[in-house]
């Protein structure tokens, strides 16, 4: 039991998981806008993402000399190692054009990390500005990359698609904030830390109309995906209703951050 508990934790700690959302939701962007499977997006993604995650979680705890080498993380720098050859690898497969966004994405990323601007520090430090840098940089990175690679155009139904995606990731992020409340400095100003957990909820829950609104106005909407959709609200409302900084950190980082995979299923299943 206890192996089991080490190998779920590097799973999370690694980022495997997050990664494995990202994935699903490059896929669903195939699927939407009939793009056939794209191996050197996918696994772009997936294993950039892997890359991505650990240098944020890990980066300023190695500048500050303050981590202790276990054995899971140095199982992680393994991990890590391995994808970022990997995702260079898949990176030089992609069209010139998916690059060079790329490393617009890739730059926002190291602002979000680094402290590029010494008297302000890095982006994740910025009050307020953290939560749409993040949903940003998901919704860009699952959409607009692959949409960029196959060669299509940004149309409205992209657009539509990038604001409904948008919406998902702050969904998501506001139910991290209200488990996360207890332990992020207050310098942050989360949504929790001003508005309180309860109008925190509330707003998440109002949040769900316009994403889910949003499906009625593509150009090819169909009914199944309102049904699709549906479900997925109702499940986002769950986790939002239920979601406290009582809860253990596997409610958000195993199950919350289910809810693209999840989604992505849901498509599958109804396909």
């Amino acid at each position: 039991m206890l192996f089991l508990k080490r190998l779920i934790d590097l799973y999370i700690h690694g980022s495997i998981h997050v990664a494995l959302a990202v994935y699903a939701l490059v896929r669903m962007t195939f699927h939407f806008f009939h793009i056939g499977y794209d191996e050197p997006m996918t696994l772009f993604a997936f294993f950039g993402t892997i890359v991505g995650y650990n240098f944020v979680k890990y980066d300023e705890l190695v500048r500050a000399k303050k981590l202790k080498m276990t054995t899971e993380r140095k199982l992680i720098v393994a991990l890590s190692l391995i994808s970022f050859f990997a995702a260079g690898y898949y990176f030089f497969q992609l069209e010139w054009k998916t690059q060079l966004v790329t490393v617009l994405f890739l730059g926002l990323t190291i602002l979000y990390t680094l402290p590029i601007f010494p008297k302000i520090g890095n982006a994740r430090n910025w009050a307020g500005v953290k939560i749409y840098i993040v949903a940003f940089c998901w919704a860009g990175i699952t959409l607009f990359l692959p949409i960029i690679n196959a060669d299509l155009p940004l149309s409205q139904d992209v657009w539509l698609k990038f604001c409904q995606r948008f919406l998902l990731v702050i969904i998501l992020i506001l139910i991290f904030e209200i488990i996360d409340l207890n332990n992020d400095h207050v310098s942050l100003q989360t949504v929790p830390q001003k508005l309180g957990i309860y109008k925190t909820k509330l707003l998440n829950l109002f949040l769900l109309i316009p994403f889910y609104c949003l499906e009625f106005f593509k150009s090819d909407f169909q009914i199944i995906q309102l049904w699709i959709n549906l479900v997925l609200i109702v499940v986002l409302a769950l986790f939002t209703i239920f979601a406290s900084p009582k809860r253990s950190d596997y409610y958000t980082s195993f199950w919350v951050e289910s809810v693209p995979f999840f989604w992505w299923l849901l498509v599958i299943f109804w396909k």
